[in-house]
């Protein structure tokens, strides 16, 4: 097993043991082959066929086929030891999951350009797999801003979850992330990145004041869950460990995990 992080620049070591490595057979944790398919799921999977040909592969990915997790932190996060994203990371890395949990350049003073090549670099080396991208706070104005260009998204991912995005008006207060402000992507093109993409956020998020769902999910035509009281979903709401996240990672069946909400961590 070849265990490997990929960091370009980085002024400190990583808090834990944060891992990239080759997928392994999980077969427990998919459907059989022979298990009947939901006539919804027939049309998602169908959508999956054609993402599948836009990557280039010579066949669909089944449900048990090669499947890669990129997880993206936020604004001045160092990818600490008991946030819920590396907990995230350790828990499918353990699975035998190939997963990218990288320290992205800078992350107090971030450049969007750099940020925007880091992605690109890894979706390439993650490239012909099912990609689940998980972001958290900036690295979702990040994935706006690579669905907004051109140069950056070489093929569509699987599905991403874009959890606590801040608002616009927000990272322009912030004079270190006001370039990440993002633009409003045409839905088309979202669509066109992703198979599926889902809004999480707290009613109370204090760097969204007007909420995910209004500010992002309702006019992007996303799904969002709504979660009363839990804040920025980071540390200082307790989110050191979100088995619901974990789970909807998991599930590998499309006309599932679209109908299947993300929950705050109890």
């Amino acid at each position: 097993m070849r265990v490997w992080v990929r960091v370009r620049v980085r002024r400190r070591a990583p808090p834990g043991p944060v891992r990239t490595i080759h997928p392994a057979a999980d077969t427990a944790l998919h459907p059989a082959a022979d298990t009947a398919v939901h006539p919804a799921t027939e049309t998602a999977l169908d959508r999956q066929g054609r993402f599948a040909d836009d990557l280039g592969m010579t066949q669909t990915p089944t449900a048990d086929g090669p499947r890669a997790f990129l997880i993206l932190h936020g604004w001045q996060n160092h990818r600490p030891a008991a946030h819920w994203q590396h907990w995230l990371a350790d828990r499918l890395t353990d699975l035998g999951h190939e997963v990218a949990y990288p320290q992205l350049p800078e992350p107090d003073d971030p450049d969007l350009e750099r940020w925007l090549a880091e992605l690109d670099a890894l979706l390439g080396e993650l490239a012909g797999r099912w990609i689940t991208v998980v972001c958290h706070s900036l690295a979702c104005l990040l994935w706006l801003h690579a669905v907004a260009r051109d140069d950056v998204l070489s093929g569509p991912v699987d599905r991403v979850l874009l959890v606590a995005p801040p608002a616009p008006e927000v990272a322009l207060d912030h004079p270190e992330i006001a370039e990440f402000a993002p633009p409003r992507p045409d839905p088309a093109r979202l669509a066109a990145a992703a198979s599926y993409t889902r809004v999480v956020g707290g009613d109370d998020d204090p760097y969204c004041p007007g909420g995910a769902a209004a500010v992002y999910a309702g006019p992007l035509g996303l799904d969002a869950d709504v979660l009363p009281g839990q804040g920025h979903l980071d540390l200082d709401a307790g989110y050191g460990s979100w088995p619901s996240v974990f789970d909807w990672c998991l599930d590998a069946t499309p006309g599932s995990y679209e109908k299947a909400p993300v929950h705050a961590r109890t």
